[in-house]
């Protein structure tokens, strides 16, 4: 049993160095850095600014517009308060008063609505612009792996569940990174499709 145990063990730790023994392969990529530098990257970032500051815009023109019907509230409401007021006059303006507090809280549902359903939107945008890239660099890495018959590619930009980088050390000579960031931003290159 003993001699079974031992077998295991040294089998365990002798495959993994025969591979490396017989030449494996290994990539490191800056994933984040590839991101980053990516032109698309900052065209997507452009485009997302563009669509929050027309979404900011519409919200406050609708803000505006609320501000001005609770200023028309408000002047109803002092109104109301002068003595010299007939009643058929206070009633009048009563009614005013509360035909503009049913517009206003109207007014208000319909901006809270238009605020959250504008960062939903904006939200879905951007993760599916996100995704966009993060796939069309992922193309471009995988067609390099492929042409340079890697066995192994690992992040350099990921951490762990500790916050400890997932690669603690990789000689310079495995980022394929710099690679990566040329051909995504090569003029005319069509993204790799797989």
């Amino acid at each position: 049993m003993k001699k079974l145990t031992l077998v295991a063990l040294l089998a365990a730790f002798a495959l993994p160095a025969a591979a490396f023994a017989q030449g494996l392969k290994v990539g490191t990529i800056d994933m984040n850095r590839a991101f980053k530098e990516y032109n698309k990257t900052k065209d997507a970032e452009s485009k997302i600014n563009e669509a929050k500051n027309s979404a900011k815009k519409e919200y406050d023109d609708r803000a505006d517009s609320y501000k001005k019907a609770l200023d028309e509230i408000n002047k109803l409401n002092q109104q109301l308060e002068a003595p010299a007021l007939s009643a058929d006059a206070m009633t009048q303006k009563a009614k005013d008063r509360d035909e503009k507090i049913a517009s206003i809280k109207n007014m208000e549902r319909e901006i809270n609505e238009f605020r959250q359903t504008r960062e939903k939107q904006l939200q879905e945008q951007a993760v599916r612009m996100r995704d966009g890239i993060v796939k069309e660099i992922t193309d471009v890495v995988m067609t390099k792996v492929k042409a340079d018959s890697m066995d192994l590619v690992f992040d350099k930009s990921g951490v762990s569940l500790n916050g400890v980088p997932t690669v603690m050390f990789a000689k310079d000579s495995f980022d394929f990174t710099n690679d990566v960031v040329a051909q995504l931003n090569k003029p005319g290159a069509a993204p790799v499709k797989k």
